[in-house]
């Protein structure tokens, strides 16, 4: 009885919530004159102060309508005043979030948040007056409403990974309306977190990067089955089957089973002291290792190994990066923006990079590598040693299912992330699935925003609300306090034509034929996000248009 109680109560709590925003307390409105309508041009957007305790909120005019939302992106609070303004919403500047102008609600991600949205007023006088809650401009976010867990619903919809597209998935599905069982299985002893932060700081505390709290997740109805795996799927008895013995039976289920790190197979790899970077405790055995004497060496000049040499510069004594080709992220980016990385490491930082070379071997010392031999001869010193040279498709556990796969192991989708089976999705790095970007041609992207907005749309269909893809490819990586924005999706482009005010300030253009594809940009927000809503419009650029960015001051502001 005591255990029912405390589920019954949980879940009045969460039925409450429903009705708290048609209460707002007195003491906690706030209203405002912020401008003049005569001050906002049409399809333009202004932050404006409100209130007296410094709080902000961004005026959006649009087709003669003025809206209000809140002023920062949910997701890192990049302020959305310097983003881009496309049809009926907005994207954040620096990672492509989009919200709704007329609700604030998220439409694309990375992040979980809405933004808080405040009634409009324009006066006889044209005095813009705008109208919400304290408490919103304080906090900048909310979340959206979740519909009560119904103990009596039957149906079960079971989530296969705790990662960006889980967490965004299970949410999503409470937020439409199911009330019906929602289970979302982790093989990490985690609640999902913020991944992409691990290799930018070693050192961070897991549980300062959740994404939700566990007290969230049992309010509203959502089980996690934490530092359990999906051993098999049975998808005539809808049956998942689980590592711990266990199995649950589901209505639909979403894949979202991720990627694993690609380890070495040269002799030496099994010595201590080698790491890859997936889950906090690689992160926090590396950090552990560090010390002002280290000789740190990284193997693979792309994302993950770059981002840890640039956490470990300055901690120890040296860094040395290996990798395959001429520049790091040479075949994602290009050689030109590659060589200008390559120069901000080596020549700003003090990092040696080593490129055209491979490991051979790892000697070690006591159990511990203590050298990398290389292709060409050489032997560098090695305390610590981290591999970043891509991964591996976690969907082993499908082979005995009649989920087809890509000869990668990446799951096959169509444009409502449905697999050949019925009530089967996937989504995340592991989904080979159209890209609208490109015209709907297939590809698996393992990019964070793509696992949000995956596990947000796969979620909708399998509530019966049939959504298609509809979003643009959007990556950042951070070197250095510096961020490097990509928008589209390149794969296979045939050149790199470069716009540059200086070395490390630059908009790259990735062509195929006269199309551009994607674009890179350094110091030049808020161009990838400008260049992500011009495709979601559907609209291209050339390479006429290209020629000094001209086209940015044509597009919308």
């Amino acid at each position: 009885m005591v255990k029912l109680g405390k589920h019954v109560a949980r879940i009045s709590a969460a039925c409450l919530r429903i009705f708290a925003p048609f209460y707002v307390p007195e003491n906690d409105e706030v209203e405002g004159v912020v401008c003049k309508a005569s001050e906002l041009a049409d399809n333009s957007m202004k932050e404006f102060p409100l209130g007296e305790d410094g709080g902000k909120v961004l005026v959006v005019k649009q087709h003669g309508e003025i809206f209000a939302v809140g002023s920062k992106c949910t997701h890192y609070g990049a302020p959305l005043a310097n983003g881009a303004l496309g049809e009926g919403r907005v994207r954040c500047p620096w990672h492509g979030a989009c919200f709704n102008i007329k609700s604030g609600d998220i439409e694309d991600f990375p992040g979980l948040d809405s933004l808080p949205c405040y009634k409009v007023e324009v006066t006889s006088d044209g005095d813009v007056k705008v109208k919400g809650k304290k408490s919103d401009l304080t906090v900048s976010k909310r979340a959206k409403q979740l519909t009560c867990r119904d103990p009596v619903n039957s149906q079960a919809i079971v989530i296969i990974g705790g990662g960006a597209a889980g967490a965004s998935c299970v949410e999503t599905i409470r937020q439409e309306g199911f009330t019906g069982r929602v289970v979302l299985i982790s093989k990490e002893p985690h609640l999902p977190y913020d991944r992409p932060k691990l290799s930018k700081m070693l050192d961070v505390d897991v549980k300062k990067i959740y994404l939700r709290s566990e007290d969230f997740y049992l309010n509203n109805g959502i089980e996690i089955l934490k530092g359990v795996e999906a051993t098999n799927i049975d998808t005539k008895g809808k049956v998942v089957t689980l590592s711990n013995g266990e199995s649950v039976k589901y209505s639909s289920v979403f894949i979202a089973s991720g990627s694993r790190p690609r380890t070495m197979k040269v002799p030496g790899s099994d010595l201590n002291n080698i790491f890859t970077i997936r889950v906090p405790e690689d992160a926090k055995a590396i950090f552990s290792q560090l010390t002002p004497k280290s000789n740190v060496v990284v193997v693979g000049s792309s994302f993950i190994g770059m981002e840890a040499a640039a956490f470990c510069v300055g901690k120890v004594n040296s860094v040395v990066v290996l990798g395959r080709s001429s520049d790091p992220f040479k075949e994602t980016l290009g050689e030109n923006v590659g060589s200008r990385i390559r120069h901000l490491f080596e020549n700003t930082k003090g990092v040696i990079m080593e490129m055209n070379v491979q490991v051979t071997e790892f000697g070690g010392k006591d159990g511990k590598v203590s050298s990398v031999k290389l292709n060409d001869g050489r032997t560098l010193d090695a305390d610590v040693v981290i591999v970043g040279i891509g991964a591996i498709f976690n969907s082993e556990f499908l082979s005995q299912s009649e989920v087809e796969t890509t000869g990668n192991g990446a799951v096959q989708t169509n444009e409502y992330l449905q697999t050949n089976v019925e009530n089967v999705y996937a989504g995340g790095d592991i989904a080979h699935a159209p890209v609208f970007a490109i015209g709907n041609k297939k590809a698996a992207i393992g990019h964070w925003q793509i696992a949000h907005y995956h596990g947000h749309v796969a979620a909708k269909n399998m509530v019966g609300k049939k959504t298609s893809l509809r979003t643009v490819p959007f990556f950042w990586t951070m070197l250095f306090g510096m961020s490097v924005r990509y928008a589209g999706y390149g794969g296979g482009f045939d050149k790199v034509e470069v716009v540059h005010e200086d070395i490390l300030k630059f908009v790259a253009y990735y062509l195929q034929k006269d199309e551009v594809v994607a674009i890179a940009t350094l110091g030049k927000d808020p161009i990838a996000a400008k260049f992500a809503e011009l495709l979601y419009e559907g609209k291209k650029l050339t390479t006429s248009d290209i020629k000094d960015n001209a086209w940015v001051t044509a597009a919308k502001a």
